[in-house]
């Protein structure tokens, strides 16, 4: 099942995103939280995104899904940092943090594939709030 791992600068947002999200999932799925530093200031963390990312893939594919800035420059850093297999199926989704994780979660739940739970995140750039 596809493993998802959510960078925030807090550790405690990225959290309740998940806390939020898990209430959509049909089935049980890795999630991880890589919010924060390694030390627990407000910031991201390369290698704690990294070692996210080892404990969550099972073979079938990451998603990450990151707040802003240099959350997505330190993603884009743990993915440098893995082997290059399993860096074939890891992916940062281009999409917002609360509505992508939710989307990606429920997709990831039922089985769905890493693409379609990538364009599941990606998908919710559309949604209205009108």
């Amino acid at each position: 099942m596809v493993g998802i791992v959510v960078v925030s600068h807090s550790k405690n947002l990225a959290e309740e995103i998940i806390n939020f999200s898990m209430q959509m999932a049909k089935s049980e799925i890795k999630v991880i939280n890589a919010g924060g530093t390694s030390d627990g200031r407000f910031g991201t963390d390369a290698s704690k995104i990294v070692e996210a990312i080892q404990n969550v893939d099972d073979g079938s594919g990451v998603l990450i899904l990151v707040d802003l800035g240099s959350a997505i420059m330190s993603a884009e850093m743990a993915v440098e940092f893995l082997d290059e297999e399993l860096q074939k199926r890891v992916f940062i989704a281009d999409a917002p943090i609360v509505e992508g994780s939710i989307a990606a979660i429920s997709q990831a739940s039922i089985g769905a594939s890493l693409e379609e739970v990538k364009n599941a995140a990606e998908g919710a750039k559309a949604y209205s709030k009108k």
